[in-house]
């Protein structure tokens, strides 16, 4: 299987953001139409709660002496859900640019992290929590695309996507990663039970991409560690796990959907049932946080808090 080495992967590990959207919504009172934080880029005030809130990831790196990866704040800068907030193909473009470039200028603030990547970070052309119809890996390729060769173009270190329901999108990702000639993590969010939302188990998703379009990692977010532990069989596909970013809550995705209020978790059930999983996961490298997560999450879980 040809995999870009990604050489910076094999030598330590990586401290993640969080619940980028959760975080703003309901501890900021930031309105986020449509969970879209890809506006925040083209405004100051935007682009002032993003600084502060990669400062704080970058706090936790410096603590625990790891390297740090920015997810561009770019899940919802697709076609899709782009044009619900007034952005068109062309606007989307820019944006995503833009995204890679803010990334780019405020790690150069980071001087005293000596490995910091940033992340183009890709979310689905669905909901992300509920199953749609079955892509077509080929039409995925071609919906991602733009976003892709933008995150390409403006420097992105690899191009991940996060929260996809079913593997056939994930192909899709890869495939353009692939023309575009950039690295490529793909990630899957799981249910209660630990299989997509589609209901693929983990495993046959892996293998499903590996077999059609092989990415140089896979990721699993948004669902609570012992979620994902249901969906960890002994297989060696376990190995190319590089990212594993949790939800902070226990309850399905379902339920959070429908809340009103914050689920921030059990922070002690939160790291014990994540370092559970660290044994199965030998291949994993970035260690982060996904909805109702904060610095202090991700500081938990690194042991630094």
């Amino acid at each position: 299987m040809a995999h870009h080495e990604l050489s910076w992967l094999s030598s330590r590990n990586y401290v993640s953001d969080g619940g980028l959207e959760t975080d703003l919504i309901f501890h900021h009172g930031v309105d986020l139409p449509e969970f879209a934080s890809f506006p925040l880029v083209d405004g100051e005030r935007g682009r002032g709660l993003l600084r502060d809130y990669y400062n704080g990831y970058a706090a936790v790196a410096r603590r625990a002496g790891a390297g740090l990866t920015m997810e561009s704040p770019t899940w919802r800068a697709n076609p899709d859900w782009g044009a619900r907030v007034g952005y068109d193909p062309a606007a989307l473009e820019r944006v995503n640019r833009d995204s890679i470039a803010f990334l780019h200028r405020l790690r150069d603030t980071y001087g005293d992290l000596d490995d910091v990547r940033v992340i183009g970070a890709i979310g689905p052309r669905g909901d992300g929590y509920v199953a749609g119809e079955r892509a077509d890996p080929d039409e995925a390729a071609d919906y991602h695309r733009a976003q892709v060769e933008a995150f390409a173009e403006a420097g992105a270190d690899v191009v991940a996507a996060y929260t996809l329901t079913g593997p056939e999108e994930g192909i899709g990702v890869a495939r353009a990663a692939r023309s575009a000639g950039v690295p490529v993590w793909v990630g899957f969010t799981v249910e209660t039970d630990g299989r997509l939302p589609d209901g693929t188990t983990l495993a046959d998703a892996v293998a499903l991409v590996e077999a059609h379009e092989a990415a140089d990692g896979y990721i699993v977010n948004c669902a609570h560690p012992t979620h994902i532990a249901l969906g960890l069989d002994d297989g060696d596909w376990r190995s190319r796990i590089v990212q594993v970013n949790p939800n902070a809550s226990t309850q399905s995705h379902a339920e959070l959907d429908a809340a009103e209020e914050l689920d921030e978790g059990d922070l002690g059930l939160l790291t014990t049932s994540y370092d559970a999983l660290r044994p199965a996961l030998p291949g994993l490298r970035v260690v982060g946080g996904c909805c109702g997560t904060d610095a202090r999450h991700v500081a938990a879980l690194w042991g630094v808090s």
